[in-house]
């Protein structure tokens, strides 16, 4: 089936063809850096715009 589809491939379909696989891996390494986020880092990263602007040393960037 993808042998068919790439034999037919003319000259500016190969830069439709590119971007969709750009796009992919795109995705697919956010979706990868999403999952293995750690809940802790999120939820500090979540509460950022909500704190005020005085410094907390309280709580710290979790690694």
């Amino acid at each position: 089936m993808f042998k068919q589809f790439t034999e037919n491939i003319k000259g500016e379909q190969v830069y439709l063809i590119s971007s969709l696989g750009i796009f992919l891996v795109f995705f697919i390494v956010v979706a990868v850096l999403v999952i293995r986020l750690k809940k802790q880092h999120a939820d500090y990263m979540s509460d950022l715009p909500l704190e005020d602007s005085t410094l907390n040393t309280s709580k710290s960037l979790p690694l």
